[in-house]
């Protein structure tokens, strides 16, 4: 069948395009997307070939909402007309008009979503409760909460998270639902107004303040754990010595597919505890987030400070892609396609 796509080529030029999508298998399920979420971090990592999960042209987007529009023969705990979630097409199942091949990298970005539900990134029911375009932006929060998770702050506990980007803000909220004491760190007034909305108890302007100093006066010998969420190489060493003693540090961004660097000593000598989260913390934790945002426990409505529609997505992608940093949070609405 054919669909409506948001398409970056080589060139790094942006166009809503007509896409051709193969017919559903017997595993799979056709959605009519609602709206997607934009993950402006990784997303432009692929767009700027900092990462590359395959070549252009791309259509990128890795979570969205939406009805299910038809079933596969072997689909039976979902039916036509159900509102789900999901992270994405499936690979290899977009061609542009003239039969080329896009990658789908995850192909969210797309009027609709053909994908396999019984995968690790598949599909599922949305909560009772949750709008389609604040749902449409789980991935981030449920990323978050799997960097909590795995580090484990404890109650009263005090923690830095450096960079109040969408998976910092979730840090910050899961960090606060632990009833630990939060310090974000970013050089934005904005988003450090979204993050004490969110549950930070210090708020660090990094453009004006010494950082070390100011999380020293609050938390002499530094924080028991710091969650670097910027993926900016350059920040690991200002992030780290933010740590006390035995603390733990968690790599909570991408860095990119080049080698980093960071200086040896100072982890070596407070004898650091290191964590590595990768994606999402599948179902368990999309479903925790869902969950908490339809109990009104996570307002992360307060995270979308742009909402586009389908046909203003590729003006506003060039102005990220040139430089703009206005956006936090961007849902692309597809109901008019």
């Amino acid at each position: 069948m054919q669909a409506q796509a948001l398409i970056c080529d080589a060139q790094q030029q942006f166009s809503i395009e007509a896409v051709d999508l193969k017919p559903l298998d017997a595993d799979e399920v056709r959605i009519r997307t609602a709206y997607s979420g934009v993950s402006i971090g990784t997303e432009f990592a692929l767009i700027r070939s900092k990462i590359s999960w395959g070549p252009y042209p791309l259509c990128t987007g890795y979570m969205a909402t939406g009805v299910i529009e038809a079933v596969g023969a072997d689909i039976e705990n979902l039916a036509v007309g159900d509102q789900v979630y999901c992270r994405g097409n499936n690979t290899g199942v977009m061609t542009l008009q003239d039969g080329t091949p896009v990658s789908c990298v995850s192909g969210a970005h797309a009027s609709h979503i053909v994908a396999r539900p019984h995968t690790s990134h598949g599909v599922a029911k949305l909560p009772d409760g949750v709008a389609m375009d604040v749902a449409s932006m789980f991935v981030m929060p449920a990323v978050a909460l799997y960097g909590v998770d795995m580090a484990g702050p404890r109650m009263g506990e005090t923690v830095v998270v450096y960079g109040t980007g969408l998976i910092g803000l979730g840090v910050v909220a899961a960090c606060a639902h632990r009833g630990c004491e939060v310090i974000a760190v970013d050089l934005d007034a904005e988003r450090l107004a979204v993050a004490a909305a969110l549950g930070a108890d210090h708020l660090i302007d990094g453009s004006t303040e010494d950082v070390l100093a100011a999380v020293q006066r609050i938390a002499p010998g530094g924080a028991d754990v710091v969650f670097e969420s910027t993926g900016v190489p350059a920040c690991i060493d200002e992030a780290i010595p933010l740590c006390r003693t035995h603390g733990k540090f968690v790599w909570q961004g991408n860095y990119g597919a080049d080698p980093v660097s960071f200086h040896f000593l100072v982890p070596h000598g407070k004898r650091l505890q290191m964590f590595f989260p990768c994606d999402d913390g599948m179902q368990p934790c999309r479903r925790a987030v869902l969950k908490n945002i339809a109990m009104g426990a996570l307002d992360w409505e307060r995270t979308i400070s742009h909402r586009v529609s389908y046909t203003e997505a590729p003006a506003v992608y060039a102005q990220i892609n040139g430089g703009d940093t206005s956006a936090l949070g961007m849902v692309i609405d597809w109901g008019a396609v």
